[in-house]
């Protein structure tokens, strides 16, 4: 009986160890949360990458910057995220407010990712002493600006694959689920056909949006900082929101393509000014007057802000436009414009979002050729479109053209799309390493805006 007894409590000490162990081996093999840490936000676009918690992200965030406006603009907006009634996130926010925060950051270095949105002018400058760090980036565009900027951004490339980490930019208009259509619609032979080559008159390839400087975001006036109006903090129009427009021409055009510079031909670039009064400027940043650093830009009385801009450039032989226009405020009832064409040896596909379309993006089909293709059309409606966005229909407009009703589900809205870019992102770090062509293709994606920009100053 003694020794029964004996066995018996060997086994349980036994067992509690292996639970033990086998405890420990599950908490060893649960990845690390990722952690956030959001350096000088000076615009928007930094609190909408936390207007959604993620499984895979540390709720304790920690915000490097300097005191002021901006960084207080970007609290409130987390905390009114943490207090809102609908799905309310739980971020703790853990701020470090100095003029040396860029320093502070890479001393104390409390996460692994850095974010960043704000002055287009230190961006670059950020992401290059991060890498260095070991640390990894999440920017918002453009990374660069300028020449001097684009060599500093290779440079940072080439450390960041040295030090394991990854740089990505946040190219949220791959998620417009209009977009997403678009491209998927290009990819089927049977209607889209090939892509066509075009001519400088007659790109075969364009996007063109329209924005406007006073608008609302979570549903309050937007406050523009005084520095976005000035092109040597912000950046020229040309190398800013074009940003979005070049990589998604690359993205549709040529998916999973790694894309070389040397593939790029710029043919014409310009850019002009949107001229805003002082009544318009204070409306919009709450300043009563110009500041002296936009003296510069000031001609009778009134700021002249080249936030406009357009390129033609050849891409693999292809013929490819991109074009920006800033007004000051979009009409009641809209909001910024986007329009799109793709033109295919079968069909044209074409976004538009202006009055006819109640301001909303709407892709239509335009076919070139009449036998049997309402059919082609119909049966990737119902197979690889279907597979991809279901609920999907088509109206028939004319004896050309249909129009593809995308199901609400699927129109989340601009700001939603953070969310969906920081998902992917989150599924890069995890996996350690992004797909072969995103480097490849951001680097040729800043080659594109600055080449425009060198043509486009010389003009």
């Amino acid at each position: 009986m003694k020794y029964l007894v004996l066995i018996l409590l060997m086994c349980f000490v036994m067992s509690c160890a292996n639970k033990k162990h086998s405890e420990q081996a599950v908490q060893e093999e649960k990845p690390e949360k990722v952690k956030l840490m959001t350096l000088d936000p000076g615009h928007f676009h930094a609190a909408l990458v936390q207007k959604t918690m993620y499984d895979q992200v540390d709720s304790n965030i920690y915000v490097f910057a300097p005191d002021g406006p901006e960084v207080k603009d970007f609290l409130s907006k987390i905390e009114s995220y943490n207090s809102r009634e609908d799905l309310p996130t739980q971020w703790n926010v853990k701020t470090f407010l100095s003029d040396d925060y860029l320093n502070q950051m890479l001393e104390k270095k409390p996460g692994n990712v850095m974010v960043v949105a704000g002055k287009n002018s230190k961006k670059i400058d950020y992401i290059l002493a991060a890498v260095k760090a070991g640390l990894n980036v999440y920017a918002d565009k453009p990374l660069v600006i300028n020449p001097e900027g684009f060599e500093k951004l290779k440079e940072a490339f080439s450390i960041a694959k040295k030090n394991n980490v990854l740089i990505y930019d946040i190219m949220t208009e791959r998620f417009e689920s209009t977009t997403a259509i678009q491209k998927l619609f290009s990819t089927l032979p049977e209607v889209f056909g090939d892509l066509e080559v075009g001519t400088l008159s007659d790109p075969a390839i364009s996007k063109e949006s329209v924005h406007h400087f006073f608008k609302y975001v979570s549903g309050k006036p937007l406050v523009r900082p005084a520095w976005f109006f000035d092109v040597n903090e912000e950046g020229e129009g040309i190398v800013d929101v074009t940003t979005h427009l070049v990589d998604l021409i690359q993205w549709e055009a040529f998916p999973d393509q790694i894309i070389d510079s040397t593939n790029i031909e710029m043919l014409s670039a310009k850019r002009w000014a949107t001229v805003l009064s002082k009544e318009q400027f204070k409306k919009v940043t709450g300043l009563e007057a110009f500041p002296e650093y936009l003296q510069k830009d000031v001609k009778d009385g009134k700021l002249h802000v080249y936030c406009n801009g357009e390129m033609i450039y050849k891409i693999n032989g292809k013929h490819a436009k991109v074009s920006v226009v800033w007004n000051y405020q979009a009409p009641e009832g809209t909001g910024d414009t986007h329009y799109s064409i793709m033109k295919g040896t079968k069909s044209n596909l074409i976004i538009k979002q202006g009055k006819e379309e109640d301001f909303k993006p709407t892709l239509y089909v335009e076919a070139k050729y009449n036998k049997g293709f309402e059919d082609a059309l119909n049966k990737a409606l119902s197979t690889d479109v279907e597979n991809v966005f279901p609920g999907t229909s088509v109206e028939k407009v004319s004896d050309s053209i249909w129009k593809i009703k995308v199901p609400e589900v699927f129109k989340i809205g601009h700001e939603a799309h953070f969310a969906q870019v920081t998902e992917n992102y989150l599924k890069y770090l995890e996996a350690g390493k992004l797909p072969d062509w995103e480097v490849p293709n951001m680097i040729t994606k800043y080659y594109t805006t600055i080449e425009a920009y060198k043509m486009a100053a010389n003009n």
